[in-house]
């Protein structure tokens, strides 16, 4: 819903600042006097092109702002948290556009590029007239607001996650299928690769366990030669420690039996002579395992150095040479089990493309069922708004797979293209002369024909299409009497589903207004000036009643006014 839309310096409008509300929104006012420049700086704030010329002479800049709410929006929630912007639920969205040619387009202030404008503003309005923000003249939404409209959206769901589950199995197929001959090509080399690691088979952490064990083993002599020197000097030799602190200890026991101050003392005495015990056990022992292995010294140095051989080739470490076996390993086994792997993988994706093919068929079957529904009641509408012999159909074709063996979906002996909406192609096709043949909606309807168009399908798809804002400009081209009495109605209708915003000429369909709008243009200090004003009930009476019959309002040209828009 557009809240509010604020202009400077574009065209005619020095200034202007717009509150809409939501239902039916109307906007009137003499020809040339600047409706359509409104709608004109909406859409540039909506991603249109940007013209220098549109800057307002004297200014230096054009700049449009909207400020939306956008409460429930899921898919421009997603557009925006993708492009690592913020979302709210009220949006702004501002554009610039300098007379310098320079053009600067904001979401909630963060500066973006156009292209993503268009984007949001496509998920934000729906604008029928001369402009390109018209969902249903773009042949990629028609798939969606059939599947909205039939109410699909579970099948619709169940589909896409059984594609996304087959064609991750084709991916995995097709990545194996191409490793095929590179795998055959290097097989040779990952034997050889194999078993010249395997051949010394070193496992994690033992280099350094070979080079502390080579190191006591070098320095064996020396270590036996410390050793014996450090038994002596603690136990065993003439003055050694222990019997010192034997001697110590003794004497602390003697002044602690005078003194018991002492106690503290003669305990750590006792502690240091434990410390001395155990410390002399460990060297004893230490010494009497130190081996003299010359034999067990070379081979030691030998798997160092087949080790220091592997290191160079495969990678410099230890750990990438593990992991290097760990993985010619796998590719190897797979090389040897080639055709098992690729036979599993076909049997994996031919059982998913059954699966996803029965609910493409579904699918399609119910979206015939809901276009000819669709047709049928478009068709109704079209005539009600002065369109009576319109041929309206929703052609659903599929599309030949160019390779088979790549198709997500197989119908007996016919394989078919796909996408994650299913396997129909949908595009709205319509005829709007007596004699011609239906034929695809862009290429077809323009101006205000277009228009009706927009209006007689979104009555059929109000309550399904999800597109917060309609704008409707020219719609009133060539219909008066009872089809702009039928406009009228039907943009009233719609206004429960959406907010509407429509310019008109017409008072039959100004009448049905929720809230109306005058756009006026004035001669401001030898300068022309657009200018838009809400009006109250009585100026609305006034400006329906300008409408019937002209400046000139008359006592009775009211009394019809309030008639019309049934005010007693």
């Amino acid at each position: 819903m557009l809240k509010t839309l604020l202009i400077k310096n574009y065209a005619l409008i020095e200034e202007l600042n717009v509150e809409f509300e939501r239902g039916l929104n109307i906007i009137t006012g003499e020809t040339g006097a600047g409706k359509s420049i409104i709608i004109d700086a909406l859409s540039l704030v909506l991603g249109e092109r940007a013209d220098t010329d549109s800057v307002r002479k004297g200014a230096e800049k054009a700049v449009v702002e909207g400020l939306f709410d956008t409460a429930g929006n899921q898919k421009l929630k997603k557009l925006l948290e993708k492009n690592e912007i913020d979302f709210s639920d009220e949006l702004i969205v501002r554009r610039e556009v300098s007379i310098k040619g320079q053009s600067r387009s904001f979401i909630n202030d963060s500066p973006v590029t156009t292209s993503l404008l268009k984007e949001a503003g496509d998920l934000l309005v729906d604008l029928h007239g001369q402009h390109e923000h018209q969902s249903l003249l773009r042949t990629e939404t028609h798939i969606d607001l059939l599947d909205d409209y039939g109410r699909l959206e579970g099948l619709v769901n169940e589909f896409s996650r059984a594609y996304h589950k087959t064609h991750q199995i084709l991916n995995e197929l097709k990545e194996l299928k191409a490793k095929e001959q590179q795998l055959m090509e290097r097989r040779s080399l990952y034997e050889f690769q194999i078993k010249e690691i395997d051949a010394v088979s070193p496992h994690a952490g033992e280099e350094d366990e070979l080079e502390n064990e080579l190191r006591i083993l070098e320095n064996a002599e020396k270590l036996f030669s410390a050793t014996e020197r450090l038994y002596q000097m603690l136990y065993e030799g003439d003055n050694a420690v222990h019997d010192r602190i034997i001697l110590a200890r003794n004497e602390l026991e003697n002044l602690a039996a005078i003194d018991t101050s002492f106690g503290e003392p003669r305990n750590e005495a006792n502690s240091a002579a434990a410390i001395i015990d155990e410390l002399a056990k460990f060297i004893q022992q230490y010494n009497s395992k130190i081996e003299f292995n010359p034999e067990r010294l070379e081979g030691i140095r030998n798997r160092l150095g087949n080790i220091a051989l592997l290191k160079k080739k495969y990678g410099g470490s230890l750990e990438a040479v593990i992991t290097l076996r760990e993985n010619i390993g796998r590719e190897f086994e797979l090389a040897n089990n080639f055709q098992t792997e690729i036979s599993s993988l076909v049997k994996r994706f031919e059982a998913e493309r059954k699966i996803v093919s029965e609910i493409a068929q579904r699918l399609s079957i119910k979206r015939h069922e809901v276009g000819k529904k669709a047709g049928k009641s478009i068709i109704m509408a079209l005539g009600e708004l002065g369109i009576p012999n319109a041929l309206f159909e929703t052609v659903i074709t599929t599309s030949p797979a160019q390779n088979k063996d790549d198709a997500i979906i197989k119908l007996g002996k016919e394989y078919l293209t796909a996408t994650p909406e299913g396997m129909d192609f949908v595009e709205f096709h319509i005829s709007t002369n007596v004699g011609e043949d239906p034929k695809p909606l862009a290429k077809v309807a323009s101006g205000g024909e277009i228009s009706r168009i927009m209006l007689a399908m979104k009555m059929i798809l109000a309550k399904s299409d999800r597109l917060p804002l309609l704008i409707f400009d020219e719609i009133d081209v060539g219909v008066s009497g009872r089809i702009a009495q039928a406009v009228g109605q039907s943009l009233k209708k719609l206004s429960q589903f959406h907010q509407v915003i429509a310019i008109t000429h017409l008072p039959q369909i100004a009448g049905f207004a929720d809230i109306h709008f005058v756009v006026e243009k004035t001669e401001d200090k030898q300068r022309a000036v657009t200018t838009i004003r809400k009006l109250a009930i009585e100026a609305r009476v006034e400006e329906v009643a300008k409408l019937m019959s002209g400046e000139e309002v008359t006592k009775s040209g009211l009394e019809s006014a309030r008639e019309l828009m049934g005010i007693k």
